[in-house]
Order: structure tokens, then sequence, then C-alpha cells
């Protein structure tokens, strides 16, 4: 019940501070609207899956030692998040202030924007690395093992799906894109600034 309630608490905190997830979530949802921010979140919540996975398989220790590999996943997460950052701040503004005619995305385009933030996001790297290092013991079981990631990915689902929910309601969505070409240099230069962050993180220490 303890080492339940521990990996709750970390979860929850890391699921709320804001960061590359958020500035993500946020993003897609004042330009494309409620689906697209849910789907980016259902993105995220699968990413978390991909850090899960390789952790419980042994796989984490091995980026936890390996320099060279854990600099190829933060240049990969921090060139993606570069990358979106300087479209976002460079494009014009193209999606109509009338909400219900606005330019879509299409729903792979967004699952994969989320997935790709998290999948590659060093931070999501620590979190889950330490998690299972620090807090899980060696003696529990794979099933329970295997419950706290589903928690992982099931927190960071509904945060970001409330994020979406919000970010997406007519009257405010409609407020932003009235400002959207602000709102974009502002969103992409935190896209720019996370992802030079991501790429000056520490190394992971076994």
């Amino acid at each position: 019940m303890t080492e339940l309630i521990a990996v709750a608490i970390i979860t929850i905190l890391a699921v709320i501070s804001p960061g590359a997830d958020f500035a993500m979530v946020t993003r897609n949802s004042y330009l494309y609207g409620r689906r697209a921010g849910l789907l980016v979140a259902s993105g995220i919540a699968l990413g978390v899956q991909v850090h899960v996975m390789y952790t419980m398989l042994g796989v984490g220790l091995l980026i936890a030692k390996s320099p060279s590999l854990y600099f190829a996943i933060k240049i990969i997460g921090a060139v993606y998040l570069i990358y979106i950052g300087y479209q976002t701040f460079f494009a014009r503004a193209v999606v109509s202030t009338e909400v219900d005619a606005g330019q879509s995305l299409n729903n792979l385009a967004a699952l994969r924007a989320g997935f790709m933030t998290n999948a590659f996001n060093p931070k999501t790297t620590l979190f889950v690395l330490s998690t299972y290092t620090q807090v899980v013991q060696l003696d529990t079981s794979l099933l329970a093992q295997f419950g706290y990631g589903l928690f992982m990915s099931f927190a960071h689902w509904i945060w970001f799906s409330l994020v979406a929910l919000f970010f997406s309601d007519h009257r405010l969505r409609a407020g932003m894109l009235r400002q959207q070409v602000i709102l974009n240099r502002f969103i992409g230069a935190v896209l720019i600034v996370l992802g030079v962050s991501l790429a000056s993180l520490p190394a992971l220490h076994s």
C-alpha cells in the first residue's frame, strides 16, 4: 500500500507539472479543436507505455548505463520539439476564427504528435526509470508493476484530456484563435525552449 501511494503521488506530481506534453496538447486543442486535443492526450498516454515497457524489460538500465543511447533519445526528442516549435512560431494565422470552420488535423497526425512528444521525452524517461528503480521493490510482482504502468498512462490521459477539453472550449478557443499569431509565437517559443532544455538534461545515473 505504501508503494502504491508513493507511485500515485509521484505520478500525479509529474503529470501536472507543465512541460512539452502540456504545450503540445494546448497547441493542438486551440488550433484544431477538441478531437485533436483528445487524440494528442491519448498519444501521450501511449508514449508513457513505451517508457514503462522498456524499463520493465530491463532496457532502462541499459539506457542509464549508455550515455550515447540516452544522448540519442534526448536529441531525437529535442529536435522534434524544436521542429514543431519552429513551425508554430512562424505559422501564419490560417485557422478560421469561426470555430466550426476551423482547419482540421487528421486523427493519425494528432495521435502521433502526442506519442512522439512523450516517447522521446527524456524527462519521462527519468520519471519512469526513477520510479521503478527507487520506489518499486525487487519483490514486487510483475502484475503490480504492470498495473503501476497502466496507472501512469491513465493519469496522463485523464489530465491531458482535461487540458484538451479546457483549451478547446468554444468561447475560449474562439478568443484564442483571434489572437493566434501572438499565441503561435508564444507556444512556438515555449516548445523551442523546452527542446533546448531537454537536450541539455544531465546524463542518467544508475
